[in-house]
């Protein structure tokens, strides 16, 4: 299939662009064998406080939420080595993209299409993601949440990427995820959403159905 009247493509940066697992990866042998089940909780747990503080109304950069999720985290494992969150923290600043970014960036940049990221990161963990991974050169914008004060899905940060990118109308938008609500929510604000499912998970029970799926990046060009 094709999506239609494509003037932008917009990613969600963590989960789609950028690999969140892979600062836990990286101090595996430090884990005493918690590693997988500590990417999996402190993950969960970061996106229950976006969530959690939206609905409270009590904004915080995502910086702040990382750690508290991970300090959270930590408490939860028993994992009390001194000086661990920091290094993962530290971590955190250079994630490593998924290795169809670049390619798949390449590829829509060569098609005459704006590319942006939409993310909730605060705009200095944006900046060094992206620039450690080298993608700031295949980015003609990149967005964060902290302009509007609460996180996605809320249809304001949607409403937020269209008035930074000057487009009026929302179907001009390919919005791409690998996170099922945010894919969702943007398919119900009225973005053509593309939901980016990995190991082929399931939609969420939620709003909105994605104009397409996929399972790399790298199938994203021939949507448009």
């Amino acid at each position: 299939m094709k999506l239609e009247g494509i003037q932008a493509v917009v990613f969600d940066a963590y989960g789609t662009l950028f690999d969140v697992a892979s600062p836990v990866a990286k101090m595996a042998a430090d884990l005493d064998g918690k590693g997988e089940e500590l990417a999996r909780l402190w993950r969960q747990t970061q996106l229950d406080y976006t969530w959690l503080r939206s609905l409270m109304g009590v904004h915080d950069d995502f910086w702040n939420v990382t750690r508290a999720a991970l300090d959270q985290t930590l408490a939860a494992l028993e994992l009390t080595e001194a000086g661990l969150a920091d290094e993962l923290m530290a971590l955190y600043l250079k994630l490593d993209a998924y290795p169809d970014a670049a390619e798949a960036l390449k590829a829509i940049k060569g098609k005459s299409r704006r590319t942006a990221i939409l993310s909730n990161g605060s705009p200095s963990m944006l900046d060094q993601a992206v620039r450690h991974a080298g993608l700031d050169k295949l980015l003609d914008q990149v967005l964060s949440v902290e302009d509007v004060g609460i996180y996605k899905p809320s249809r304001r940060v949607y409403r937020h990427a269209m008035q930074k990118l000057q487009i009026h109308d929302a179907p001009s938008i390919c919005f791409v995820s690998g996170n099922g609500w945010d894919a969702q929510g943007a398919a119900h604000f009225g973005f053509q959403a593309v939901r980016l499912a990995r190991r082929a998970e399931a939609d969420e029970k939620l709003p909105g159905k994605p104009a397409a799926r996929i399972t790399s990046l790298t199938e994203l060009p021939a949507l448009l």
